[in-house]
């Protein structure tokens, strides 16, 4: 009876020290199961319950920008100050009182496109790389941030980007298709959306892929649009106009606006067209304003350091325009400044340079290599151009030079080794002879791109101290930088879809 009362007593005390083990370990995975939203979501109520819904909401997206973009930019401007010191600039945006930092992986890959992270931001939703805001069935439409705000709040919605206004990024906040690529349709549903400013780069495809669809802007103009397409016009734009769609006077590749680095002086930028949409949108209910650069992500596509930089900074410009908004309406406006993926994967340090950069050298390029190409290599091919001719160009637009130029003695850093003499050659005779079929190496020299232009950047890139890894995009998170009316919220580590959701509960929309 004794041995029996013992064992009793001891399963008695396992059961005590098993049983609140096991049930911490199952809420534990229950948690678990439910997913890091759940959590990301209580955390926005408790800091959400003494904020008020704010009046004025911008989105700045630098689409392909994440943190190597952002301090390539603050390094270059800190070095063109202290002439070649080790100093920074930062934009004004880095300075946010609240950064967090977004996860940016899609439906289809940890590498996502521009059309399912914009998706996710626009609607707290994942979906496959190349959809906009469809489900991965691709038969359910997704409601975005900017519809709701319009249909449920009366909010006015301007929809602005360097690029083309039916891209993926744009669309992303009105549009919703199974391919990005279905540029009439979403230019059907910009007009559809009655958003009051769209402004930016030029539609794709206004007449369809046949050529035979109704003119996009004649939609436009039909559903009550002022369509305008020249700077004079769009600068006397005013709010009495009402909906306004404002085409870029001067398109370049890809009918998008100029790279900064080639704009004229007197263009309009992207903070022209955010200065702008302030004044047409500006009103006692509410706007929301998306803005995106979209010209940062085709920069380091192509591998452009440079281009890359100066998109970034004129970026931040454009935000700067909205931080004076914000100056005069502290207590009813919200800026959002984020990226929606990597591009390039762009890093500040290369072998060949060890532990220097040479930012200063980024300044010798003038032009963008969308503008060498059609400006330089079209006429190269036309007419034959000889090396060394190219090579003159080469150092009026780069800087770069061989080491028997008369330069050379003064631009040490800027001097093309034996090696890069006979990769920028090489490189040429591949361009001049005209891409055929490209071995596996080649690929990875050129990418896509014209092989002498990308060389050209390429070694500027590493003379610099600068690399990149990819001519696609990566799966590094993002920035999100916060200043205003429920900052707070954008605290942490959190998905991209917790944007769409923090800026939701925010305004308590449905």
């Amino acid at each position: 009876m004794r041995k029996h009362l013992k064992r009793i007593l001891i399963f008695i005390m396992v059961l005590a020290m098993v049983v609140p083990a096991v049930t911490a370990i199952t809420n534990r995975a229950q948690a678990s199961q439910q997913g890091s939203t759940k959590v990301a979501n209580e955390d926005v109520v408790i800091s959400s319950l003494s904020t008020k819904a704010p009046k004025y909401i911008f989105l700045f997206i630098g689409d392909g920008m994440s943190y190597p973009q952002i301090q390539a930019a603050s390094y270059y401007l800190g070095t063109m100050k202290s002439n070649g010191g080790v100093e920074t600039q930062d934009l004004e945006f880095m300075n946010f009182p609240v950064a967090g930092t977004a996860k940016t992986f899609d439906s289809t890959s940890f590498c996502p496109d521009s059309a399912s992270t914009a998706t996710s931001i626009a609607t707290g939703y994942k979906t496959y790389s190349g959809t906009i805001n469809m489900d991965t069935t691709l038969t359910i439409p997704y409601e975005t941030i900017s519809e709701k705000l319009k249909q449920q709040k009366g909010y006015k919605i301007g929809v602005i980007s360097s690029v083309n206004l039916n891209h993926a990024t744009p669309a992303a906040f009105y549009a919703h298709q199974a391919s990005r690529n279905n540029y009439y349709e979403i230019g059907i549903e910009m007009v559809e959306s009655g958003f009051d400013y769209f402004a930016g780069g030029a539609l794709l495809k206004p007449t369809g892929n046949s050529g035979n669809e109704k003119d996009l802007y004649k939609v436009a103009e039909a559903s009550g649009y002022k369509v305008i397409k020249t700077q004079e016009e769009a600068e006397k734009l005013t709010a009495k106009d009402g909906k306004a769609i404002v085409i870029a006077e001067t398109l370049a590749d890809s009918s998008a606006m100029s790279y900064d680095l080639d704009a004229a002086e007197g263009e309009w930028r992207l903070a022209d067209y955010v200065e702008k949409g302030i004044e047409v949108l500006d009103n006692n209910t509410g706007f929301f304003m998306m803005v995106e650069s979209g010209k940062i992500d085709w920069a380091c596509h192509a591998n452009d350091a440079a281009a890359t930089i100066q998109d970034t900074i004129a970026f931040g410009k454009a935000v700067d325009t909205a931080i004076d908004f914000y100056k005069k309406h502290p207590n009813d406006t919200l800026i959002l400044v984020t990226g929606d993926h990597e591009t390039g994967g762009l890093t500040i340090g290369f072998a060949g340079t060890k532990y220097d950069t040479f930012m200063t050298n980024l300044a010798n390029q003038k032009i963008s290599y969308a503008k060498f190409d059609s400006d330089y290599i079209t006429r190269y091919k036309k007419y034959d151009t000889k090396f060394e001719t190219v090579l003159s160009d080469i150092k009026a637009n780069f800087g770069l030079m061989p080491s028997y130029d008369k330069d050379a003695s003064k631009n040490p850093t800027l001097v093309l080794t034996d090696y890069e003499y006979h990769k920028l050659l090489d490189a040429y005779n591949m361009t001049m002879n005209g891409i055929k079929q490209l071995t596996q190496e080649e690929k990875l020299l050129y990418g896509s791109y014209e092989p002498l232009t990308v060389t050209i950047t390429h070694i500027l890139n590493n003379k610099s101290g600068i690399d990149f890894t990819s001519y696609s995009h990566t799966g590094v998170p993002v920035p999100v930088f916060a200043i205003g009316n429920g900052q707070d919220m954008f605290e942490g580590y959190y998905d991209n879809t917790d944007i769409f959701k923090r800026l939701a509960q925010l305004t308590a929309v449905k």
